[in-house]
């Protein structure tokens, strides 16, 4: 099969990488192919390093990677199966769509790795259905895909991106269209009652989470976890379900707000509620 994937960030190259070292032929698209190409290098320079330490067989690293190729969008034409990875915006997740209904073949599929948009929103107009495919980062190791059913998504559409799922190693859920979905409609207003918790001062950053890893079994705290997630993203995904509830309890933080005004996302910008840049 031929998969077309749009943005070649951490979660498209990782979607990339699974579908590769599951036999299937894919297509990395970023904003040029030369920027695919540095993605495409990156992965390659990533997993080479678990070869090194005896993770991996160089064989299944040189098979993986001749499976991903860097070309330009007009090479999806004849693709199965379209996934955007790109921007977390519906305007710029329907303009490349709009674009890619014109030149893929009619049977292709357009499958959305959105956390929390609406999938029928973006297939409105278009004549290839879309349907949601929500895979979780580290894409390699995590299991789960939530596979969003939008308005119009049919059963043929469904059955195939639920099986594909299991195909390539992963444990789908079948979701219908709702603001967060499922995991993020639990998730992430979890996270922001924790930082609402920072900022009435009941606890500090280090004591949240230390609260809800010993209290309530979690592998990482919440305001560690945010920082992993981006608050960027975290923030996005609050005003989405908040902006399609209009219910009050979905509101975001303002201190989450205020960090993502000025640049603290977390990891990603080398600090959040965490100081990353002296690691």
């Amino acid at each position: 099969m031929k998969i077309a994937v749009f943005g070649a960030g951490t979660m498209g190259s990782g979607i990339a990488q699974v579908f590769a070292q599951n036999g299937h032929q894919v297509l990395l698209y970023a904003s040029s192919v030369s920027s695919a190409q540095k993605h495409k290098d990156k992965l390659g320079a990533s997993l080479q390093k678990r070869v090194e330490k005896g993770k991996m067989a160089q064989e299944a690293l040189d098979a993986l990677m001749a499976n991903i190729f860097c070309e330009e969008q007009s090479a999806c034409a004849d693709a199965d199966l379209i996934i955007e990875c790109v921007k977390e915006e519906m305007g710029t997740k329907k303009a490349l769509l709009k674009e890619l209904d014109e030149i893929c073949k009619p049977e292709c599929v357009f499958a959305s790795n959105t956390s929390s948009l609406s999938v029928s929103e973006m297939g409105a107009g278009l004549k290839h259905p879309v349907i949601g495919m929500h895979f979780f980062n580290p894409v390699p190791s995590m299991k789960l895909v939530e596979v969003i059913r939008g308005a119009n998504t049919t059963q043929e559409t469904f059955e195939f991106i639920y099986n594909l799922s299991k195909e390539i190693g992963k444990d789908p859920v079948e979701v219908n269209e709702a603001p967060g979905f499922v995991v993020n409609k639990i998730l992430i207003p979890m996270i922001n009652e924790a930082i609402v918790v920072l900022e009435t001062g009941v606890a500090s950053v280090e004591d949240i989470d230390k609260a809800m890893q010993l209290g309530a079994n979690h592998p990482m705290g919440p305001l560690a976890l945010a920082d992993f997630i981006g608050l960027d993203i975290c923030l996005a995904i609050m005003d989405t379900i908040y902006n399609d509830t209009c219910d009050s309890k979905y509101r975001a933080a303002t201190l989450l707000r205020k960090m993502v005004r000025g640049g603290q996302l977390g990891k990603k910008s080398g600090k959040g509620f965490y100081d990353y840049s002296k690691k």
